[in-house]
């Protein structure tokens, strides 16, 4: 791939630092032609790969790792990858003709978006768990859940002042792209193509709606789900900054899901905030007590976990269910977690796709039993156990047994108090033909499950958080609104017999 920059190109190289130049596997010819011209066009990525364990060893060399400490986990490599670095065209120009969004780039075939279904020629375990996870279906369990579509148009829908009364109308697809499918993750589609005057000369490139995007359930552009730079992030890839609570913090900050200002208030948080300059986030297997001295979010749900003799305490894992028993946030009650990572096609007992009813039944055909979820507890208790005596857990895991249940009771008195007021025909329900979220008492309701029980149930969970169980969006504000939609209510009915209606 020739460039008229290739000249400067070459001479500026010579000035980056030398840990640039820290290269221990052989580059090939193809990646060698890249780097040659991004490293002066795009010098921060160039840097961040050389900085990668893709840039310093061959997966040949990676497959001879013992069976705990590797991180390939594919059997077989391709011969022609084996022995060189992973780079740019390793990863941008695998697969090519599986990619929509493939063109001709100086004469090599390159795509843009790098999939799962790529990664998985060397981490095939990996990319098999992941496409089992919750995480790698959130586009169609959000995009194919009718009721969740209400809740996101109440939230996202342009909305204007006409004759006293709010009209809405569709949200454009820019807003709702980094809005709730910047987490969930965009569909990826090819629309074309365009030719752009850069400073290495013209060049095709295509064009991608919904692009850029780095959402866990990304639709790519070879049908693939998923997107593996959702926490190993490009192009250093790296294993630290995934182990890291940071990462997770990008999605999981709440309300909704506030497990990243909980864990930083817990005493794990505390912890790791003190101390995670002495921790060692690369190694693999990662040693509790020597590696790390309090959980991240990682320690808990994916890593693979031993002791300082080689026991394996927890088992890696990228299907991230496997170690809950419960799904503490969502519509509208917590449960157990679903059998099926694609959640859209739950049905409850009143037909709605919702994994409880209104009133808290389960739709128990879809939802994982109680001996799938002494497993699931068992397996994160082990994790727990590493650290904390047998007492400690126990007592830790009653408390939170016991939050699930008090939440989910609340929560059962407020849907209470809202489908009177549906019934009554003081709002504009499912039942009457409305949106069930968009109206001020409707959003009473929903704030007191998406957001107040979210926060007690992860306060919780994560053993901690101080104030985030109580004052800090909690059980004040849990109570608090019990109040309110109860005043609301008896207000409401007390005008009906002002007026002379039956209350």
């Amino acid at each position: 791939m020739y460039c008229r920059w290739f000249h400067l190109s070459a001479l500026l190289l010579l000035f980056l630092p030398a840990i640039v130049f820290s290269q221990e596997a052989p580059i090939s010819e193809a990646t060698q032609e890249c780097l040659d011209c991004h490293g002066v066009f795009h010098p921060g990525i160039v840097a961040d790969w050389r900085a990668s364990r893709h840039a310093v060893i061959t997966p040949a060399a990676a497959l001879k790792a013992d069976d705990l400490s590797r991180k390939v986990s594919s059997q077989t490599i391709p011969q022609a990858l084996q022995t060189v670095a992973v780079g740019c065209a390793e990863c941008h120009g695998l697969r090519s003709d599986k990619h929509a969004d493939t063109v001709d780039h100086n004469g090599t075939d390159i795509h843009v978006v790098v999939s799962p279904d790529d990664c998985r020629t060397c981490h095939a375990v990996e990319a098999d768990q992941y496409s089992r996870n919750i995480m790698a279906h959130a586009v169609g369990n959000l995009a194919d859940n009718a009721l969740y579509n209400q809740l996101e148009n109440a939230i996202l829908a342009d909305r204007s002042l006409e004759k006293g009364q709010l009209k809405t109308a569709p949200v454009d697809a820019d807003t709702r792209a980094e809005a709730c499918y910047y987490c969930h993750g965009t569909v990826l589609k090819v629309s074309g193509t365009v030719i752009r005057d850069t400073d290495a000369g013209e060049l095709e490139f295509p064009v991608i709606e919904g692009w850029p995007n780095q959402g866990v359930g990304r639709i790519n552009t070879d049908g693939s789900k998923g997107a593996c730079s959702a926490c190993h992030t490009r192009h250093e890839f790296s294993m630290a900054v995934a182990r890291k609570p940071h990462t997770c913090q990008e999605c999981h900050v709440g309300p909704d899901v506030p497990a990243y200002k909980v864990y930083t208030s817990s005493k794990h948080g505390n912890i790791y905030t003190s101390k995670k300059a002495d921790w060692d986030f690369k190694t693999v297997p990662w040693t509790v007590g020597r590696d790390f001295t309090a959980p991240t979010c990682a320690t808990c749900h994916i890593s693979q976990v031993v002791t300082e003799d080689g026991q394996t305490i927890s088992q890696r894992t990228h299907e991230m269910k496997d170690r809950l028993a419960w799904r503490i946030f969502g519509l509208i009650y917590a449960h157990p977690q679903p059998k099926s990572p694609v959640t859209s096609t739950i049905r409850n007992a009143d037909g709605l796709p919702l994994p409880t009813d209104f009133k808290g039944g389960l739709a128990k055909a879809d939802l994982i039993g109680p001996d799938i979820q002494a497993q699931h507890t068992q397996t994160m208790q082990a994790t727990c156990k590493a650290c904390h005596a047998t007492g400690w857990v126990e007592g830790h895991w009653r408390r939170y047994t016991n939050t699930i249940e008090r939440t989910n009771r609340a929560i059962g008195t407020i849907t209470e108090l809202m489908t009177e007021g549906w019934r009554r025909g003081y709002a504009q329900g499912l039942d009457q033909g409305g949106n069930p979220f968009d109206e001020h008492s409707e959003r009473l309701w929903s704030d007191a499950w998406l957001f107040y029980a979210n926060t007690v149930r992860f306060a919780s969970a994560m053993a901690g958080g101080g104030d985030y169980g109580v004052f800090a969006d909690g059980r004040y504000q849990l109570s608090r609104t019990m109040a309110d939609l109860h005043k609301w209510l008896a207000q409401r009915r007390m005008l009906e017999t002002v007026n002379g209606k039956n209350p």
